[in-house]
């Protein structure tokens, strides 16, 4: 999750055996070096590094913008009208970071990597993980290339996969009838993502076909993720409809904490959320005050359905932990 992957957790859990992995989404290129940087002075581990895919530039409705940022002055700072015109980092100049720092992995969420950079990477001798939410999009990532799917169910924490944006909320499988789909359709591996958080879960995903499993909320509670306390604290035995798909954060779908916020914007008589990043940017100063005040009803929580089994306990002991469950039930 881009801006909850700092670098103590990555090293904690590749040290552990697992794989570090940082969401660079809106990191620029001197962040992302000194991020690798930090992981390669304390680990010897493999490591992923993951980008969007970007969309074209968002349409702007500055009425709709207008009614947004009158409703979000109900939960936080007056928001200006400059707000929603943030602007992520150049992803050219990021991608071209990826292959000089050239990391064991690099995946893509929301689409396929430009063919040329796909062989840049490869001839770095860079794996490829593409995320995919539906077969077809998993067939088009192995056509272009991809060394493995990250097969995204959709109890998965975070922003959704799906290649066409506007199809997300379509798009909803549920990992254990995604994951036997892809294993007999496609030829690389498959990684499972969404609503894993402990040995039975990854022996369960393995012995549908998966070759590995991609664990994210359930590290979210572990003191190396220095995860914000409110955030923390909301998972504490979080039910799985506790959580929901919401644009109403940054205008992308995306499965987190039903707050008070996310349960209001998605009422009849909310106005529509703006495409990312716009939503993003308006929504920025709401959750900086939020956080400030430890108010979790304001804040962004993205979590996943099985969040009730992150542990606060340290993330090495936690990947040993599970992975020894697993072997044991398989």
């Amino acid at each position: 999750m881009a801006g909850a992957c700092p670098v103590t957790l990555s090293i904690a859990v590749a040290n552990a055996g697992g794989m570090g992995a940082n969401g660079a989404l809106v990191d620029p290129p001197a962040k992302i070096r000194e991020w690798v940087g930090q992981f390669r002075a304390a680990s010897k581990g493999p490591l992923q590094l993951n980008l969007w895919i970007p969309d074209p530039p968002a349409l702007r409705d500055a009425d709709n913008e207008k009614r947004l940022r009158q409703f979000l002055a109900a939960w936080g700072p007056e928001v200006p009208e400059s707000a929603g015109d943030v602007k992520p980092p150049d992803f050219s100049d990021q991608c071209d970071t990826f292959v000089d720092l050239a990391p064991r992995v690099v995946s893509s969420i929301m689409g396929l990597y430009p063919a040329p950079l796909i062989e840049r990477f490869k001839a770095k001798g860079i794996a490829w993980f593409a995320t995919a939410t539906t077969l077809t999009e998993a067939k088009q990532a192995q056509a272009a290339g991809a060394d493995a799917i990250v097969a995204q169910g959709f109890e998965a924490g975070g922003h959704r996969g799906a290649f066409d944006h506007a199809a997300a909320e379509r798009q909803t499988i549920g990992l254990f009838a995604l994951v036997p789909r892809l294993a007999d359709h496609i030829d690389v591996p498959v990684i499972a993502a969404g609503g894993i958080g402990n040995g039975r879960g990854i022996a369960a995903a393995l012995t549908l076909g998966a070759s590995a499993v991609s664990i994210g909320t359930a590290f979210l509670r572990c003191p190396e993720a220095q995860t914000h306390q409110a955030w923390a604290n909301a998972l504490d035995n979080l039910e799985p409809e506790e959580t929901m798909p919401t644009r109403a954060l940054t205008g992308r779908l995306a499965r987190g904490v039903a707050t008070a916020y996310v349960k209001a914007a998605a009422s009849a008589d909310a106005p529509r959320p703006a495409p990312y990043p716009v939503q993003r940017g308006l929504t920025a100063a709401m959750k900086a005050a939020g956080a400030a005040a430890n108010d979790m009803h304001r804040m962004q929580l993205w979590a996943g359905q099985a969040a009730a089994m992150a542990k606060p306990i340290a993330a090495g002991v936690l990947v040993r932990e599970m992975w020894e469950d697993a072997k044991e039930l398989l």
